[in-house]
């Protein structure tokens, strides 16, 4: 452990940020956010290069005063991850907020219509990527005395929900993973936050779940329950900002929903 004072959180413009499955939804509008802030530097990750070179040059399209770069990877591989950590850190000069928002293609069903072999591969495609790009990053963020990295898991990690077991058991794994990197790294400046959404409107997660079957009977009931709306990837970009910048500086350990009160989590 390090004796030297830990310097103060940066503020925007002077910050570098790297998004994992900046190519859509959450990670997407946080780019656009952070750039808004006047984030200087970019990287969005993710596995499919058109999407992500078009993502990038949209966010560059709108903020022209911020550089944005694209980095494939398959955050699954943790060797792929530790490259495109490598890649982006290069792009940005250094890595001040990491976002970690990938997802993938899961619809909930109760656990004795998913097949035994398939809990395995649920549990790992939700729940690894945070866990693979956090790792990769953090001795970048020890060697800088900083940094926030921000988890964006679900609600299923906080409520019991019938289709949701294995899901639950990923998101769960994301939330308490990052809330020890947070007593981990706070003596080297680093905090660590979940962000713990629900139902998204907008994204291409909700489409898939609400198109049919069992899923779109589970959602369209949560979203009767927002009283105060639906949430919108704006809403999310908008914290996730916030927990990136120096406002946040003493925030550290915390999953946070944001759900337009579908639950009061």
């Amino acid at each position: 452990m390090s004796t030297t004072p830990i310097p103060p959180a940066k503020s925007y413009a002077e910050s570098g940020v790297v998004i994992a499955g900046g190519t859509s939804g959450i990670g997407l509008a946080s780019a656009h956010d952070f750039a808004a802030a006047g984030v200087p530097r970019i990287a969005l990750l993710a596995r499919t290069e058109a999407r992500g070179i078009a993502a990038a040059e949209a966010v560059t399209a709108a903020h022209p005063g911020t550089e944005v770069t694209f980095v494939r990877v398959d955050a699954m591989d943790p060797v792929d991850t530790e490259r495109a950590i490598a890649e982006a850190h290069a792009a940005v000069g250094t890595i001040d907020v990491l976002v970690s928002s990938v997802t993938s293609v899961y619809k909930p069903d109760l656990l004795h219509r998913t097949a035994i072999e398939d809990v395995a591969a649920i549990l790992n495609a939700q729940a690894l990527p945070p866990l693979h790009l956090t790792r990769a990053a953090l001795p970048i963020m020890r060697g800088q005395r900083g940094g926030s990295i921000i988890n964006i898991a679900s609600d299923a990690a906080k409520t019991a929900t019938p289709g949701e077991s294995v899901l639950g058991a990923a998101m769960a794994a994301i939330v308490m993973f990052t809330r020890t990197v947070a007593i981990e790294g706070k003596r080297d400046g680093i905090r660590a936050n979940a962000v713990t959404p629900s139902l998204v409107a907008g994204t291409p997660t909700a489409e898939m779940v609400l198109k049919d079957g069992f899923s779109a009977k589970l959602f369209e009931k949560a979203a009767a329950m927002a009283s105060l709306g639906v949430a919108e990837p704006e809403d999310l970009a908008a914290l996730i900002v916030f927990l990136g910048g120096p406002g946040a500086s003493r925030l550290t350990g915390q999953a946070i929903s944001v759900n337009g009160g579908i639950s009061a989590a």
